[in-house]
């Protein structure tokens, strides 16, 4: 890779693919990672601090500066997703406490410190509810200035996860993914299309839980706790999916997804639609339009594909540095 690396900011709820992405982006060498911001949603915001702090250290990242955010949504409750990333949001593999302490700011003042610090415009990746997000762009709304691009993990174009509409990220805080569309920087979403097809084989899986350094031995135990059901019972129970670290991925390798410019806004409404994000791919205005119902809507790079071999092998390559 040519260049100076990207400074990142990641925004996260570690999470078991939020470590993922955390090992990837601390080893890149194509990436800058600035600071980390916590926020509650696949476990509570201070069980993501200390997940965060945790992996960074088995990572061996430099003195990454980690805040707390978030404890809750904008209006809902907190909605947790311990079922799927373990008691403690990572695995329970039973990591010992980091020794490592968060910053003594909370996350939208170190998103603005760090934002504004940066001599090059920061690529910021949530991957997480959308929360810490939504406060930084309505209280420091001049941080766009120095925004390059947001790489979020979120929403779906056709199947959910946490309804069947609805993926968990938007949905945990649908109002909050709402002001980030309209945050006046270039966006690429990074949804469950994608998500769900970056699947590392059980081979490579086993190869990272034999190593003897503990930042890629943790990727594979990670991966490990990953299940997917692609190609059947056997394979499913020794592959795991890169899931969020992927969005990264993206951002150190845009060429490895298919994006197309989309209108896309969030249903808000109660019901079973809430959190949906709606991606229109029409190739024409509807009967709706045509009537009067004609709306502004966000364009968003919508990733519609994504070279799995490529992603595969360029997180491999990345963590076992």
């Amino acid at each position: 890779m040519t260049g100076e690396p990207i400074p990142v900011i990641i925004d996260c709820d570690t999470g078991v693919d939020d470590a993922l992405a955390l090992l990837f982006a601390v080893r890149h060498p194509g990436l800058d990672l600035r600071a980390v911001t916590c926020v509650a949603g696949n476990t509570d915001v201070d069980g993501v601090v200390r997940n965060t702090l945790t992996v960074l250290e088995r990572a061996g990242a430099p003195d990454v500066p980690v805040a707390r955010g978030a404890a809750r949504p904008l209006i809902e409750p907190a909605r947790s997703a311990r079922h799927v990333h373990g008691t403690d949001g990572m695995g329970d593999l039973g990591l010992p406490a980091p020794t490592r302490a968060p910053a003594a700011v909370d996350a939208v003042t170190l998103l603005h410190r760090e934002i504004l610090a940066s001599p090059r415009p920061v690529t910021l990746v949530p991957t997480a509810p959308l929360t810490n997000i939504a406060l930084l762009l309505r209280t420091h709304p001049e941080v766009t200035g120095n925004i390059e691009r947001i790489v979020f993990m979120g929403g779906a174009v056709a199947v959910g996860n946490a309804t069947p509409v609805a993926e968990f990220n938007v949905w945990h805080d649908p109002e909050a993914a709402a002001i980030l569309l309209t945050a006046g920087v270039p966006i690429t979403m990074y949804g469950l299309d994608v998500f769900r097809q970056v699947v590392v084989p059980g081979p490579e899986v086993h190869r990272l839980r034999a190593s003897d350094e503990p930042g890629t031995r943790l990727a594979g135990d990670l991966l490990a706790h990953r299940p997917t059901s692609q190609g059947g019972p056997a394979e499913a129970e020794e592959a795991g999916g890169l899931g969020d670290a992927g969005a990264v991925c993206a951002v150190a390798d845009p060429q490895g997804i298919t994006t197309r410019l989309l209108p896309v806004e969030v249903t808000l409404a109660p019901g079973p639609s809430r959190g949906q994000t709606v991606v229109d791919r029409r190739p024409r205005p509807g009967e709706s339009e045509i009537h009067g119902g004609r709306r502004e809507h966000a364009l968003v790079d919508v990733a519609l594909e994504v070279d799995v071999d490529r992603y595969v092998k360029l997180y491999l390559e990345t963590v076992g540095r």
